[in-house]
């Protein structure tokens, strides 16, 4: 089933508007508009999903979030290497 698309108005500064559509390629102002803000609506979702869970949990600390993301880049490590090593 295809997408229904309809046809709006915006007002936006020239200069970003004429710097999207320099870079909107083949598919057009209106793809590269469309794929933009549907990026900002998995944004604003993933914020509000985020303010959820503190409420409920409290907020994650920079300690946490270094952790994570040192295990992240542990895990690169051990793909890049063929994933032998165990952790």
């Amino acid at each position: 089933m295809a997408e229904t698309t309809g046809k709006y108005s915006i007002t936006m500064p020239r200069d970003i508007a004429e710097a999207a559509k320099a870079r909107s390629g083949p598919s057009g102002l209106s793809a590269y508009v469309a794929a933009a803000v549907a990026r900002q609506i998995e944004r604003d979702n993933l914020n509000e999903i985020i303010q959820v869970a503190e409420a409920e949990h409290g907020p994650v600390t920079d300690e946490e979030i270094q952790a994570l993301r040192d295990q992240l880049n542990q895990a690169r490590r051990e793909q890049t290497r063929g994933g032998t090593n165990a952790a």
